[in-house]
């Protein structure tokens, strides 16, 4: 679907249905607005926006902005009106469908949940590192409500010393097979290697979630899209080892939209089918504590891709930096004051921005008591019942 209209349609598809809703898309009962590019407004959508009586079309200016952005326009109607229009304009049609279904009852993220098969994991020490005590704490994840298991070989921790791809087939092909054959889950493989990732759809998983977006290893795209399973296309600035001395940003939020653009872009040419990419921002790699936080906030902005979005917020660093356990020159792990497995409200408050955000799919540790969290901030997007 096409044009400018067919665009907003993506952003407020059902995959982004979520609150807190922008502004800037979508203004209560009976006003709709949205915020086009300048350039993709094709010319008989120029000329329907101008027949519409109660629209009007203005430079668009970003929150807290004291200056419009050129490249961007901010178009303001009646909703109704705008239906009437619909008729023979189908990219028009589909976003008026979404709009409509803004206040429709989505169901809320899946849950992904983390089984780390190393010995150097940030989050648990390597307490799962034997293939026995990895297969039985992924069983657990899902009994507490986990639909997605990730299983990964490799830390990406900062930090971390890059493994070889025979020991991580060691670590994760036991576990994947044992989990393929005791539960019905589905299972990502957590890895930036084409032959780790070969192996373990072999074994049973349907997804790769590659921290690395196909830059690590150029064989991993047409392996995708040979296999045809879905493909997680994460953000990362820099690599584990050294990602966290010194990153840097002028505009994060629009960076990192623009580098997933770049990147999706690359993975279609590459013959990754549109249906099967997961975008994930990547928090906390190359990001410091303000880059998470304004990404967090702007999740809308990632939504514009068009793509499910997966967050992994999960115990993450950052939330000991806002907290003031840890402080953020220990990216290395060094002078630790608090632990991960304690960053529990933080993550909580993290997931419910995420879900706000519109985040489809939650990669988290703790399964139980963040499926909570989890409900309660759906059930926050949903519409409230008048007693």
């Amino acid at each position: 679907m096409t044009g400018a209209f067919g665009e907003a349609a993506f952003r407020l598809g059902p995959r982004a249905l979520a609150l807190p809703r922008r502004p800037s898309e979508f203004k209560g009962p009976g006003r709709v607005a949205v915020v086009f590019e300048t350039t993709a407004l094709e010319p008989h959508e120029s000329g329907l926006l101008g027949r519409i009586e109660s629209g009007g079309l203005h430079p668009y200016r970003p929150p807290g902005s004291r200056k419009p952005d050129n490249s961007q326009i901010i178009f303001e109607c009646d909703a109704d009106e705008l239906r009437q229009h619909a008729p023979g304009h189908p990219a028009l049609q589909a976003f008026v469908t979404a709009i409509d279904n803004l206040e429709a009852c989505l169901p809320p993220p899946k849950l992904m949940g983390v089984v780390n098969v190393t010995p150097d994991s940030f989050s648990d020490g390597g307490r799962f590192h034997e293939p026995q005590a990895a297969i039985e704490h992924a069983l657990e994840l899902v009994a507490e409500g986990a639909q997605i298991l990730d299983i990964g070989g490799e830390s990406t921790r900062p930090g971390a010393e890059p493994v070889d791809a025979d020991e991580e087939l060691h670590r994760v092909l036991p576990v994947l097979e044992g989990l393929a054959r005791q539960t019905d889950a589905r299972l990502s493989i957590d890895t930036t290697k084409s032959v780790v990732a070969r192996a373990a759809l072999a074994a049973g998983a349907s997804i790769v979630n590659d921290v690395s977006a196909g830059q690590d290893d150029p064989d991993m795209w047409p392996l995708v899209a040979e296999m045809g399973c879905e493909y997680v296309l994460m953000h990362r600035q820099g690599r584990p080892r050294s990602m966290q001395i010194a990153p840097t940003y002028d505009d994060p939020v629009r960076e990192v939209c623009e580098e997933l653009r770049r990147r999706v872009a690359a993975c279609l040419k590459a013959g990754v089918g549109a249906t099967r990419i997961i975008a994930d921002p990547g928090i906390g790699f190359g990001k410091r504590l303000r880059h998470n936080l304004a990404l967090l906030q702007h999740l809308p902005e990632l939504r514009s891709l068009g793509l499910p979005l997966l967050l992994g917020v999960s115990r993450k660093s950052f939330i000991g930096h806002v907290t003031g356990a840890e402080e953020e020159k220990d990216f290395r792990g060094r002078s630790r004051t608090d632990r991960p497995v304690e960053r529990i409200g933080g993550t909580a408050a993290a997931l419910t921005a995420c879900v706000w955000g519109g985040a489809e799919i939650l990669r988290i540790h703790d399964v139980r008591i963040m499926s909570e969290a989890v409900q309660v901030a759906h059930a926050l997007t949903q519409p409230a019942p008048y007693l």
